[in-house]
């Protein structure tokens, strides 16, 4: 997107936690044990029935993968760019694909196209999803402006046009939230009180309440994260897990209560000028109130820009958006 086409919104964000200036947690994340991959950009990383992991890669390959041998199989291929799943018990797969929407693989290989246009507009950066029990569908979408290969101008720009949306099981679609600072991931509350959204470009997660007396309202679970929440993962602890795929930038910090102008500047500069992840592996995990309750962090020597997370029973597995390969670790 040229730099003249930017809408930039100026935000006073809050004072970077100290948090967000460490390469390292105590206790720092375990050792990891890398799955290597046919392709690159195992975005997110779901669980199927069997204990495969499950990921999307550059190219629309939907790869399943045994996290004990590393044996890799082909379940099917977008022909786009796949990006946040939701895996069922009965062997369905739902698809964030950035090109085609929201797709769903079913049992037998086949691929289904459930939202490609809402309201009259063709469906952007399908970002994340869930599917509760009652087939009801809550899924995101990060940007009405930007691409894949652009998001940054997206964060820089912090227009929030990033937004939540529930899909009922007659195929009906209607928008929760619409003003998303680049929604991300999804998870649905194991009561099913709430779904939870994260907003990269806010550092925070936002709830929007299903039931009760605040039903239809939203509200910040958690804000001032020390990085860049990007997909999150309903653990087997029933903890929400939340990649940092990179921590706080101090530049894009400093840029976005400033005049637009200044980003719209740095927007036209060379890449490697621009503000960037940091190499680090990086996940956290807090309770339903908002308290964290694992901090999980270590140099990013070995694989970094983590955007994926599943735990179950411990272990760890991680999808990365630049990494050709799949990561396992553990809760120490």
């Amino acid at each position: 997107m040229l730099a003249s086409t930017m809408q930039p919104q100026r935000w006073t964000p809050p004072r970077s936690p100290a948090r967000a200036h460490q390469t390292r947690s105590a206790p720092p994340l375990p050792d990891i044990r890398r799955l290597e991959l046919p392709g690159a950009g195992p975005e997110d990383v779901v669980l199927s029935p069997d204990g495969r992991i499950i990921a999307g890669v550059e190219g629309g390959a939907v790869l399943s993968i045994d996290p004990a041998t590393g044996d890799v199989r082909e379940l099917a291929n977008t022909g786009g760019r796949p990006l946040g799943l939701h895996a069922d018990a009965d062997g369905r797969v739902l698809i964030c694909d950035f090109e085609r929407g929201l797709l769903e693989l079913d049992a037998e290989g086949g691929l289904n196209v459930l939202v490609d246009e809402i309201d009259g507009e063709r469906l952007r950066f399908a970002s994340n999803v869930v599917r509760d029990a009652d087939g009801t569908i809550y899924f995101s979408a990060s940007s009405r402006r930007y691409s894949l290969d652009e998001y940054m101008g997206d964060i820089l720009e912090h227009s929030g046009t990033g937004r939540l949306f529930r899909r009922d099981p007659a195929g009906n679609v209607e928008t929760l939230i619409d003003d998303l600072q680049f929604a991300n991931g999804v998870v649905l509350a194991p009561d099913r009180s709430s779904v939870v959204v994260a907003e990269t470009g806010g550092y925070r997660l936002t709830r929007y309440w299903l039931t009760g007396p605040k039903a239809g309202k939203q509200e910040r679970l958690i804000e001032n994260l020390p990085g860049f929440p990007d997909n999150l993962g309903l653990g087997s602890d029933g903890l929400i897990w939340i990649t940092l795929p990179s921590p706080r930038n101090p530049l894009l910090d400093r840029l976005l209560p400033l005049p637009g102008i200044l980003r719209r500047i740095v927007w036209t500069l060379p890449k490697w000028v621009q503000p960037k992840p940091a190499r680090t592996v990086w996940v956290l995990a807090v309770d339903f109130d908002g308290n964290v309750v694992h901090d999980l962090q270590v140099e990013g020597t070995d694989y970094s820009m983590v955007t994926g997370v599943v735990e179950q029973d411990g272990v760890l597995y991680l999808g990365s958006l630049t990494e050709a390969a799949v990561a396992v670790s553990r809760v120490p």
